[in-house]
């Protein structure tokens, strides 16, 4: 897939306008323009059209990361100078917080069949013996998938069933029942839910 297209889906799913993005790439310490990034958002046809290198498609994601998972103390990861599907799909993941679970589901909607072994193998080191590349098709995908479940009013999405309100009762009201015992209160701990995101650690996906 070209960088550019990867560009253009994830700005379009998160609905990302040109300050955003600027802001993304300066989450990755890198400075662009608005020249640079309507150029890079063209599409090939156009005469204006300018080919986004890896190294910048990489800064990108990786400021993408820093603005969803938080950015971390100390020196930032280096860019990629050369990505790969995987190494893109790896990045989308980790900024997405999304568990495997998660990422077959999205594969799912966009009718894309996929096993836990066949996921985890693109996410594996390139020399493990379980390694596989991320084919476009794929890569392709997810991006739809993506695209379908963070910005569900896109065209072609699923969008969710409206409940219309009952109708009023034209019957008599039947007899009250029987008083029914409350329910047993829940106990602190079944109560408790975490709404913050998970600490996030570069470590954990070298």
């Amino acid at each position: 897939m070209l960088n550019n297209d990867i560009l253009r889906r994830v700005r379009y799913a998160f609905d990302i306008n040109d300050d955003d993005m600027i802001n993304t790439f300066a989450a990755a310490d890198r400075e662009v323009n608005r020249a640079q990034i309507s150029d890079w958002l063209k599409k090939e046809d156009d005469s204006a059209f300018v080919a986004c290198p890896d190294i910048i498609l990489a800064v990108f994601l990786n400021g993408f990361i820093n603005t969803q998972r938080g950015k971390k103390d100390g020196v930032q990861p280096a860019p990629e100078k050369r990505l790969t599907n995987n190494l893109i799909f790896r990045k989308l993941r980790i900024a997405l917080n999304l568990q495997d679970d998660d990422i077959i589901q999205m594969l799912a909607t966009v009718d894309c069949a996929i096993s836990k072994h066949e996921l985890s193998a693109f996410f594996r080191k390139p020399d493990h013996r379980q390694y596989r590349d991320c084919k476009d098709q794929v890569l392709r995908n997810f991006l739809h998938g993506m695209q379908l479940k963070y910005r569900p009013d896109a065209e072609g999405a699923a969008k969710p069933a409206i409940v219309k309100p009952a109708s009023k009762a034209t019957t008599k009201p039947a007899p009250k029942a029987a008083s029914i015992p409350s329910p047993k209160p829940a106990s602190k701990k079944e109560t408790q839910t975490s709404t913050s995101k998970p600490a996030f650690s570069w470590d954990k996906y070298k």
